[in-house]
């Protein structure tokens, strides 16, 4: 029986390939970066073409490493960076443009018109989202609005609209697939999350004409297959979920209350809701959950823009690190970050604040401030970024008559750092759990693709399989964590120009 899983992995800085066993053990893996583009500021984009390359490397790497051939594959599943925003032609597959990055804030006037025409609460009351540059929709009228011929050859059909697992799934299926999954689409400001279904009166709204959306399919669900010359055979795609959802379900976050925080270049936290569509009062979002079937689920969601980011900052900004995997150690070398505090808005503040105009800052300088000071803050800044998010979903848990989160599971590249865990319980108050699997990201979409390919029963078989690594229990007395936080908001408050 073919009993392994391949998982593709398309982030915002590197695209990956992990080959899985049937137990949810990583065989194999590989990885690739590929440029950041930055054309003037508050602008971020990729090359579609390096995304699709940088992919396909890693696919055939990952097998190469594991011994394996396409034969002993049951299915691929696709999770990706959610609100990148390509469009290319049908015909000859080729770009329009470069795909604008979810980071990217050129949209904002386009928000700021919808806004003032007081339309959030008929985005929201549909999708879930707040009227934010964040999301694909108002990306893709960027591009119909500013590309020459673009709206026209949209309007006659002749363009295709996707987030990356679109692109993805358009190439390796040599463009017989134009689809997508709830949970990517539930981040365009197009679908409406109670159905399931694009929205006429949003698209009207965004003036974005349908012939340019993809097919919306359950997160588990058979797509297509490959192209056999990519991989060595045709291969089933099986599951697709946007990638912090995808890591909501390889956490095994499958019922009401449960949640966990994705420390990656921006760090994600989702809380599970089960089928209740449930408005925030406390700055998240609702978002579709990964749908293994065709009953909507939910999540809600707080986003911070700049989490890991920060690290590469100290590194190609800064020039204070020489490789990523030294700051834990140059944050180490002081015993705390000397009242330094670093807020990292590069792109503005997302959830909590949702704050736009927000810019970096980094405040309680003093003479006797050193760049491991500075390290410390930088590392302080995603915990105490994500402890703001933990606080609000735990409101709106009780105000609908939950309980507050008891314990955060955590996955990503910066979860290993210990020093950051240990702070992140200390300031929330409860334990943190990291999982013997942290690639949950990857991993969840090698779920949902073993759940259609008959690899998986039943998601109880998956709960089963989620082991803890470790716990990271709160030290820190609350009235001091409470102080903490209390720094956090008036820095924040500093970042923000009057």
């Amino acid at each position: 029986m073919k009993n392994f899983l391949l998982a593709l992995d398309q982030g915002t800085s590197s695209s990956r390939s992990i080959v899985f066993d049937a137990q949810g053990r990583i065989v194999a893996m590989a990885q690739r970066e590929f440029r950041q583009i930055y054309p003037q500021p508050g602008w971020v984009e990729h090359d579609p073409r390096e995304i699709w390359a940088t992919q396909l490397a890693t696919a055939q790497e990952a097998l190469a490493k594991a011994k394996l051939t396409a034969a002993d594959i049951a299915s691929i599943g696709i999770t990706n960076q959610r609100e990148t925003t390509l469009v290319w032609n049908r015909r000859t597959g080729e770009p329009v443009y470069n795909a604008i990055v979810w980071q990217d804030r050129r949209a904002e006037p386009t928000c700021a018109a919808l806004r003032a025409r007081a339309l959030e609460e008929t985005f929201r009351r549909k999708t879930g989202l707040i009227l934010d540059a964040y999301f694909s929709g108002t990306k893709l009228k960027w591009i119909l609005d500013n590309v020459a011929g673009a709206r026209a050859a949209a309007l006659a059909g002749e363009l295709a609209f996707g987030t990356v697992d679109s692109w993805l799934m358009w190439q390796l299926t040599g463009g017989a697939v134009h689809a997508t999954d709830v949970s990517n689409a539930s981040r365009t400001l197009m679908l409406n999350v109670h159905a399931n279904t694009w929205d006429d009166e949003l698209l009207k709204l965004l003036d974005v004409p349908v012939e340019v959306l993809p097919a919306v399919w359950p997160s588990s669900h058979v797509y297509g297959h490959t192209r056999a010359d990519l991989l060595g055979a045709s291969l089933p795609i099986g599951g697709v979920a946007g990638d912090q959802q995808s890591a909501l379900f390889g956490q095994a976050c499958f019922k009401a209350g449960l949640a966990k925080n994705t420390y990656g270049t921006g760090c994600f936290m989702l809380m599970h809701t089960g089928s209740q569509f449930q408005t925030s009062a406390n700055g998240l979002i609702t978002t579709s959950a990964a749908q293994p079937g065709t009953t909507p689920e939910f999540a809600l969601e707080g986003s911070v823009f700049i989490g890991g980011a920060v690290v590469q900052w100290l590194r190609d900004g800064l020039r204070a690190i020489e490789g990523s995997g030294a700051v834990q150690q140059l944050a180490q070398s002081v015993p705390d970050a000397g009242g330094v505090m670093f807020v990292p808005a590069f792109t503005g503040l997302g959830a909590p604040y949702w704050k736009p105009e927000a810019r970096g800052a980094i405040v309680g300088l003093t003479r006797g401030s050193t760049v491991a000071h500075i390290a410390r803050a930088a590392l302080e800044s995603i915990a105490f970024q994500s402890a703001a998010l933990l606080t609000a979903m735990s409101r709106d848990a009780v105000a609908s008559g939950g309980a507050p989160v008891a314990e955060l599971r955590v996955d990503g590249g910066a979860c290993v750092n210990d020093l950051l865990m240990q702070f992140q319980a200390d300031l929330l108050g409860i334990p943190v759990v990291r999982p013997q699997v942290i690639e949950t990201t990857a991993l969840g979409a090698a779920y949902l693709a073993g759940l259609s390919s008959g690899v998986y029963r039943n998601l109880d078989e998956l709960s089963a399989q989620w082991q803890v690594e470790r716990r990271f229990h709160p030290t820190l007395p609350r009235e001091r964590a409470q102080e903490r936080m209390a720094q956090w908001e008036r820095a924040v408050r500093q970042s923000v120009a009057e």
